[in-house]
């Protein structure tokens, strides 16, 4: 599978921290023998966001696209909006399933508005901005994106089995 991972970050972008979550996801993905294509880091904000998955999806550029960063309450944080606008197939039990299992670590994980959908044959998922939450969320979720992601590309049996 290739995978374009996109942080979102204020002050990561301005060089003022360092990107921890990006480099996370982008070990994980490669145990399970994944490639990751591209990584990126962005400002808050939906004009790039929007305008780079896009790019990736209807470039066929990669099969999964995870973002990090960008999930919660702050007024800048638009990463779900941005991902929402741009899919053409929301796949809700995604998110469901992250925040329920990072529900049995902590009470925050509810306050998390992550999202997920389908632009084409690509899925896009947003993750937490933290490395801690990233390695939780995608230790709940990778093993199923196996096989959705081999049905998504066509290449994968059948669901009913």
């Amino acid at each position: 599978m290739r995978v374009a991972v996109i942080t979102l970050s204020d002050s990561g972008y301005a060089g003022k921290r360092a990107d921890l979550s990006g480099p996370a996801i982008q070990e994980m993905v490669e145990e399970r023998g994944w490639t990751v294509v591209q990584t990126t880091l962005l400002p808050d904000g939906r004009e790039m966001l929007e305008r780079e998955l896009r790019r990736l999806c209807d470039g066929g550029l990669a099969d999964l696209i995870l973002t990090t960063g960008g999930t919660g309450f702050s007024p800048t944080d638009v990463t779900p909006e941005a991902t929402m606008a741009v899919v053409e197939r929301p796949t809700p039990g995604i998110p469901e399933a992250m925040r329920y299992y990072s529900l049995q670590i902590t009470p925050r994980a509810m306050l998390s508005r992550a999202a997920a959908g389908i632009r084409g044959r690509t899925l896009i998922v947003n993750l937490p901005g933290s490395p801690k939450a990233v390695r939780e969320c995608l230790q709940a979720i990778l093993p199923a994106l196996d096989h959705g992601l081999e049905i998504l590309k066509g290449t994968g049996g059948n669901c009913a089995r």
